[in-house]
């Protein structure tokens, strides 16, 4: 069972292929339209839309743990309150290199974007798995 980021690492480097993660960073956003009760839950921490805002790969030892990959995406100035990850394995002994995650990083930034986000896994800004409602 992964919990958290370092148990996602730690299950990366038991595969018998290379791995490289995937990630979507997302910022929670209230629709303009949105009526006063879904206001008022999204004031609360509920509710509201996930809205892609950076998107990268990296292979387990690229980001071995969550505090520098945190670092690495608030230097780029965006917020963000979710990012979800996935991982991809490599053939013959390979990890995936970052043009073979090239359309699958898009492929899931899309799905993300359609609401469709149970093939990933969401972490906080603490690197724990948190559920989606």
């Amino acid at each position: 069972m992964i919990s958290n980021y370092r148990d996602l690492v730690q299950a990366s480097r038991g595969q018998a292929e290379g791995q490289r993660f995937l990630f979507v960073f997302c910022r929670a956003e209230l629709p303009d339209e949105a009526s006063a009760e879904e206001k008022a839950a999204f004031e609360r921490g509920e509710g509201g839309a996930l809205t892609p805002v950076i998107c990268v790969d990296k292979s387990p030892d690229e980001a071995p743990d969550f505090s520098a990959l945190v670092e690495e995406s608030r230097a780029t100035g965006q917020a963000w309150d979710v990012v979800f990850v996935a991982a991809m394995s490599g053939r013959g002994g390979m990890e995936p290199s970052t043009d073979e995650a090239q359309q699958p990083l898009t492929m899931m930034v899309e799905s993300i974007r359609l609401g469709h986000v149970s093939n990933y896994l969401p972490l906080n800004t603490r690197g724990d798995a948190v559920a989606l409602q």
